[in-house]
């Protein structure tokens, strides 16, 4: 007997065929993948697309490089960086607010100033950085701009931290210090994540002599960013206050490690170690910062008090770093001449160690000593950091 033939299963060949044809598919896009020219033609860009995207992408390299350089505290590049953008670019409110923050860390007051107060003019409605330009300002003891700004940005918006950060930089520029921290809480409880506000409360705690509070703050500003140096430097302060030396080198090691280009910080770690008693590890860290910036008086200062203390006078007058300097105040151009006392501490409300008053004297007077109740009155408006 004949059987009759078999007659496949068309479902069964059916989904053969489809699994193999996906295979096949799937091979081909991998291939496709590896080099797509082997069986798509190349899409054709227009000239003009091309030359587009490619200036996009310059310029975004260009922001990427200065935002870099600033974030790594090497201002003097990001400005020069920031600075050499096309103009149309140069002259929007992002990049004059962070050429404004080279600025502000390089302690010129007055060109950030003047970079904070363009991005007011073209972008009043901007909020980001308003807390530098605050601070410029107070460093500067221009309490009218100061006002005028606090008025803007709390009218503006009363949610963001920035406005109330400027409100408290306002009223401990006016010494009232009670209301500036106020403000500077409102502006956590705003953002509990805006560092900035803790480190200015810190440092008004620090003017209110409330250190154990101050403490608190700066912890909190390095729980919410372990790279805020300035918290770093607080909190080094503090141990130098209450004469916990080996504290105070180990935070201001931190801070410099953040920030290895502030000739304010190898300074303090310069006295610090002076305190341990060591005096020559002191004096190289002391000329490191004056190689950093040659015009920062207190690194001389405290270089020649160094050596004073050593009985070397003749490095003294050969290096030309006695304890009195010539200072140009901004508000004029008289020059003042000012002796500074190896025991006082001046620290300002920012947490930055600044210059005292400075003390007219007449020329046959060789220096106007300052008082530590003279330094507690001052806010001035010569500093040798930033924030």
């Amino acid at each position: 007997m004949k059987f009759p033939t078999k007659i496949p299963n068309r479902k069964t060949k059916c989904k053969s065929a489809k699994t193999s044809n996906s295979t096949n598919l799937n091979e081909s896009l991998d291939i496709l993948r590896l080099d797509p020219s082997l069986s798509l033609p190349e899409t054709k860009i227009p000239q003009y697309q091309r030359a587009a995207a490619g200036t996009i992408m310059a310029l975004l390299r260009e922001l990427g490089r200065g935002y870099l350089a600033l974030c790594s505290y090497n201002c003097r590049e990001a400005i020069n960086i920031l600075t050499s953008l096309p103009p149309q670019h140069y002259n929007t409110g992002w990049v004059l607010t962070h050429i404004g923050k080279g600025y502000f860390e390089l302690a010129e007051y007055t060109q950030a100033e003047r970079m904070f107060s363009e991005v007011r003019r073209i972008e009043s409605y901007r909020v980001e950085g308003m807390e530098i330009y605050s601070t410029t300002l107070w460093h500067l003891q221009k309490d009218v701009a100061l006002s005028a700004l606090s008025k803007d940005l709390t009218d503006m918006d009363k949610n963001c931290p920035e406005a109330w950060c400027v409100a408290g930089n306002c009223f401990s520029l006016q010494r009232e210090h009670d209301i500036a921290i106020k403000f500077f809480q409102r502006a956590i409880q705003v953002d509990p994540g805006f560092a900035y506000a803790y480190t200015l409360l810190g440092h008004e705690f620090v003017l209110t002599e409330e250190l154990d509070r101050a403490l608190a703050c700066f912890r909190n500003a390095i729980r919410v960013n372990n790279r805020h140096y300035n918290a770093w430097y607080g909190l080094g302060m503090i141990y130098y206050k209450q004469e916990k030396f080996n504290l105070a080198e180990i935070h201001f090691k931190k801070a410099l490690s953040i920030n290895p280009q502030s000739s304010v910080l190898l300074c303090h770690i310069g006295v610090v170690q002076h305190a341990l008693k060591k005096s020559d590890a002191a004096l190289e860290t002391l000329n490191r910062a004056i190689g950093i910036d040659p015009k920062n008086p207190l690194c001389k200062f405290h270089r020649a008090s160094i050596l004073f203390a050593n009985d070397k006078y003749k490095v003294i007058n050969t290096s030309h770093t006695l304890s009195r300097f010539d200072l140009s105040r901004s508000s004029g151009n008289v020059t003042y001449l000012i002796l500074l006392s190896a025991d006082s501490e001046f620290i300002c409300k920012n947490g930055l160690t600044c210059l005292p008053p400075a003390a007219e004297v007449d020329d046959s007077q060789d220096s106007s000593i300052m008082t530590d109740a003279d330094d507690t009155q001052l806010h001035t408006a010569e500093s040798d950091d930033v924030l």
